[in-house]
């Protein structure tokens, strides 16, 4: 009798480690395919609008598109380099003083009005009003220096506040 024990314990211990083999191999049919669908969902998003599903091709294409979107990067990387040195010979800088430089006039009539580009070359255009008359001055600076003449402490004034302005 214990030997029909034993072969039948024996015979369900190899039933039950078959059943163990075979959730085992459940679980890794179930991730294999898990893997596979999304294997499969990405090619179809890969493919998508094209005409046929070889994906050897769609790669090629992809690769091809690449390309020319890195030319195009480069071509726009170039514009904009160059827009931005086209952009420091326009007016960036303003700065204004007003000023009385006479005491017969009342009030800060008179002015001095500096416009520099990126480079700090411009004009500083001085307007002096008297009751008789009003007279402009205009002197040109290049590169953070006047070449004409001497600027004068308003004039300066105002070449500063424009230097620490931008648009």
């Amino acid at each position: 009798m214990s030997q029909k024990v034993t072969q039948e314990g024996v015979l369900y211990d190899f039933i039950m480690e078959v059943y163990v083999v075979l959730v085992g191999l459940g679980i890794w049919l179930g991730i294999l395919s898990l893997v596979i669908f999304l294997q499969f969902r990405f090619v179809r998003k890969l493919t998508k609008g094209a005409e046929d599903i070889d994906l050897v091709k769609v790669l090629k294409k992809i690769l091809e598109r690449g390309e020319l979107n890195s030319k195009d990067i480069d071509r726009i990387r170039k514009e904009v380099l160059r827009q931005e040195e086209l952009g420091l010979g326009h007016i960036q800088k303003l700065g204004l003083v007003r000023f009385n430089p006479f005491r017969e006039t009342g009030g800060d009539h008179s002015f001095s009005l500096a416009v520099l580009d990126g480079k700090n070359s411009g004009f500083v255009i001085t307007g002096l009003h008297t009751r008789e008359r009003t007279r402009l001055y205009l002197k040109e600076v290049k590169k953070g220096k006047s070449n004409n003449a001497e600027l004068s402490n308003e004039e300066a004034a105002a070449f500063e506040k424009a230097q620490k302005s931008a648009l």
